[in-house]
């Protein structure tokens, strides 16, 4: 996907997403404006290792 065709499918969900969550978005992306690429990348990768073992952490947790 290129940017374009990325940032028009982030907006069409913003137009979808409930109000209350629009701050949190925006919150969000103002700490990731700040953040280095390296950082980002760590947190991208700690997010898919979350959800892809999502039920071994709650059965863990259990």
């Amino acid at each position: 996907m290129t940017t374009k065709e990325i940032k028009s499918e982030i907006q069409k969900s913003l137009d979808k997403v409930p109000e209350s969550v629009l701050q949190d978005i925006l919150d969000f992306l103002k700490k990731a404006e700040k953040l280095p690429a390296e950082r980002l990348s760590l947190m991208k990768d700690l997010r898919d290792i979350l959800s892809e073992d999502k039920d071994l952490l709650e059965r863990l947790a259990k």
